[in-house]
Parts: C-alpha cells; structure tokens; sequence
C-alpha cells in the first residue's frame, strides 16, 4: 500500500518534470543549427511532453490501487 502511494506520487511529479524538460529542450535547441536540426529538436520536445498523460494516468491508478489496498 505504502509503495503504491509512493509509486503515485513519483509519477505526478515525472508528470510535471516531463513538461518542463520538453520545454526546456525545445527552447534550447530549438533556435540553432540547420533546419533539420531545428526540426529534430521540435519532434524530441514534443516526445518528451507525450510523456506526461501517461506519467499522470498512472499516478492516478496508483492512487485508486492504494485506496483500494487501505480499505
């Protein structure tokens, strides 16, 4: 149960971190180089932002397993 609400919270906070590190990689890479390159960044950005929805569905059936495990 313990470990399930860990589990829960782990994944919102990668939920979040997701976000900022598709930001982050899209504005740092984004103005340079060749257009490919540029194009390259776009895609990983957006990659790496796919990730949150599942980061935060699973910290919601984390969450709803341990309440279901503490009752």
């Amino acid at each position: 149960m313990k470990l399930l609400k860990m589990l829960s919270d782990l994944c919102f906070v990668l939920g979040f971190v997701s976000i900022a590190a598709a930001l982050v990689l899209w504005a740092v890479s984004g103005g340079q180089g060749t257009p490919e390159e540029i194009a390259h960044a776009e895609r990983f950005g957006i990659f790496i932002g796919l990730w949150a929805p599942t980061f935060f569905i699973l910290s919601n059936r984390f969450d709803r397993y341990a309440k279901k495990a503490s009752s």
